[in-house]
């Protein structure tokens, strides 16, 4: 061993390295061999993903001897594995604890795994417009459970027997149709938010088509529209 080797094991920054390497290792070992996989088996798969991992990369990594762990490697590993890379990463259930940055202490491996995820916020980071489109996804649920909801309203008061049954459904129907108005009128500024901002919006949905305006039309007001 060099004094490089040395003064780098005294900085603490290989363990951190090795120990994410080990995380991911143990586990694609452990998901492959639940699967009944070979080494070879699991190579195919990430062959047929269109990123070849030969089986001697896959068992020099899960056996340590791997010197590095491209991130693509560990993309293509997780799908290949039917699992998502930060659950490679962050083995939770088979990995009590873990270092998420050099330096520092070890954490529950669960905690890392949600502050790697967005999940617990930290202070001060940036989650960028992952808010924003959790918010957009928040109401195209709700507009469409709406819609659906609204649907069902006007079947039952078309099919009612009885005055007072058509009326309740009526007000089930308006109730439902003003639900759906009030998340596509806040879907519409979001997403046009997200335009000023320089972002794309997600796609929509051909039921939620009417939330974009067209772009040349400016005669009418966005609830006009909806």
């Amino acid at each position: 061993m060099t004094q490089r080797d040395l003064d780098d094991e005294e900085d603490g920054f290989p363990e951190w390295v090795d120990r994410v390497k080990a995380n991911v290792a143990g586990e694609v070992r452990r998901r492959r061999k639940e699967k009944g996989w070979s080494a070879q088996d699991l190579a195919d798969r990430c062959e047929r993903l269109g990123h070849p991992i030969p089986r001697n990369v896959i068992a020099n990594m899960e056996s340590g001897r791997r010197a590095s762990l491209p991130l693509v490697d560990v993309m293509v590993l997780a799908a290949a594995l039917e699992t998502y890379p930060a659950s490679l990463i962050f083995p939770v259930g088979y990995v009590e604890t873990t270092q998420e940055l050099p330096f520092q202490d070890l954490v529950p491996t669960w905690d890392a795994l949600r502050r790697f995820t967005g999940e617990q916020e930290v202070a001060g980071y940036d989650a960028g417009l992952v808010p924003d489109f959790e918010t957009h996804a928040g109401l195209v649920s709700t507009a469409l459970a709406a819609l659906e909801e609204a649907d069902r309203a006007r079947f039952t008061a078309e099919a009612a027997t009885g005055p007072a049954q058509r009326e309740e459904a009526e007000r089930r129907r308006t109730k439902c149709a003003d639900q759906a108005i009030s998340a596509k009128y806040h879907l519409r500024y979001l997403r046009r938010d997200l335009r000023d901002d320089g972002a794309t919006p997600p796609d929509l949905p051909p039921a939620l088509a009417d939330v974009d305006p067209p772009e040349d039309d400016t005669t009418t007001t966005p609830e006009d529209r909806l």
